[in-house]
């Protein structure tokens, strides 16, 4: 059996401490910043030592001013939301490198790491809202391929294994207006380096509805379901147009959706978890325990088989209470992958 690859969405909470003000001005200054670097390094290290195997620097910026400041800027741009190669940064990569030499040197070996970029639908709707201006989309496209491409490039001490290009208006966003071979052509343009790299290029999408326009694109190999929180979405995925299209899958098998799970919380306890936080664990022992995690694989792969080649949380956990519990969540994955694996042998 191929093994599953245990990867994460990206986002992250912050430390105790630490507001996504501080934060914002961090991230807007030019230079490199030991203090910002720190927090991103620590939460990074923080996943890696949870079990997950390609983990996504942790992302503490808007997904889509991280790329759209530099895309405005006229001193990084060649011409209008073209950016210039050597300006398409991405800071927290610069970040994780330091981190990562040392495991490098203290294990023998490279991490391997997911990059996720936005996508340039998501970018486009960002700017333009229901407009149809397809020459820009593309040069978004372009755009995002050369944050990719100057990724690839500037690493040292880690493999840039996996790139995600995150859509999530696909399938949900009523003011989506360009044709399928529009949104194909830009993704693949969006995704051209990633795939010359020999790098797993996966779409995150929040609703699989139109999941096959990522299986026509040419560089997309990996469709990204969140199934944990809604199983459903598995029905809408059809294997044999997995097969056709040389496409597999990213399933997600744990919920990251934590304002509904609190709410459940909240119901079975008459009280507002938010405030009564020693209630908050029970999402880690009794609900998203990894015996569930599990379960949820297997169903997947039962479904699925050899199509599935990443899984791990449906979203990422920007949203969850603290560090700590998010990091009990990514371990409990990392235990039901390898039940999951054990029972399989």
């Amino acid at each position: 059996m191929t093994e599953i690859i245990y990867d994460d969405i990206g986002s992250f909470p912050l430390p105790e401490g630490v507001s996504k003000d501080w934060m914002n001005v961090k991230f807007s200054g030019k230079k490199s910043d030991a203090d910002l670097f720190k927090v991103i390094n620590d939460a990074f290290m923080m996943k890696v030592e949870a079990g997950v195997e390609v983990p996504t620097y942790p992302q503490y910026q808007d997904m889509n001013e991280q790329f759209l400041t530099i895309i405005r800027d006229p001193d990084c741009t060649e011409e209008p939301f073209k950016v210039k190669t050597d300006s398409a940064r991405v800071i927290e990569l610069e970040a994780i490198e330091t981190v990562a030499r040392t495991y490098r040197e203290e294990h023998g070996e490279k991490l391997d790491v997911r990059v996720c970029v936005t996508g340039p639908l998501e970018l486009y709707l960002k700017e333009f809202g229901g407009t149809e201006y397809v020459d820009i989309l593309n040069l978004l496209g372009e755009s995002i391929d050369r944050f990719v491409k100057n990724s690839l490039s500037s690493a040292k001490n880690f493999n840039i294994r996996t790139v995600s290009i995150d859509e999530p208006s696909i399938g949900i966003n009523p003011q989506v207006m360009f044709s399928d071979n529009d949104l194909i052509k830009a993704m693949d343009i969006a995704c051209e380096s990633a795939k010359k790299a020999g790098c797993d290029v996966e779409i995150h999408l929040h609703s699989p509805l139109h999941y096959k326009l990522a299986t026509q694109a040419e560089n997309i190999s990996v469709i990204g379901v969140e199934s944990a929180a809604t199983p459903s979405y598995l029905d809408l995925i059809d294997k044999k147009e997995l097969e056709a299209t040389d496409s597999y899958m990213r399933v997600g098998i744990a919920r990251t959706d934590v304002f509904n799970l609190v709410a459940v919380l909240n119901d079975k306890y008459n009280t507002n978890v938010w405030k009564e936080t020693r209630y908050f664990s029970e999402i880690i022992t009794d609900m998203e325990t990894p015996e569930i995690i599990s379960k949820r694989l297997s169903k997947a792969h039962s479904m699925f088989g050899e199509s599935i080649k990443y899984a791990g949380p449906d979203c990422g956990l920007g949203a969850w209470p603290s560090q700590e519990i998010a990091a009990q969540l990514l371990g409990n994955v990392t235990k039901g992958l390898a039940d999951f694996r054990n029972s399989s042998e």
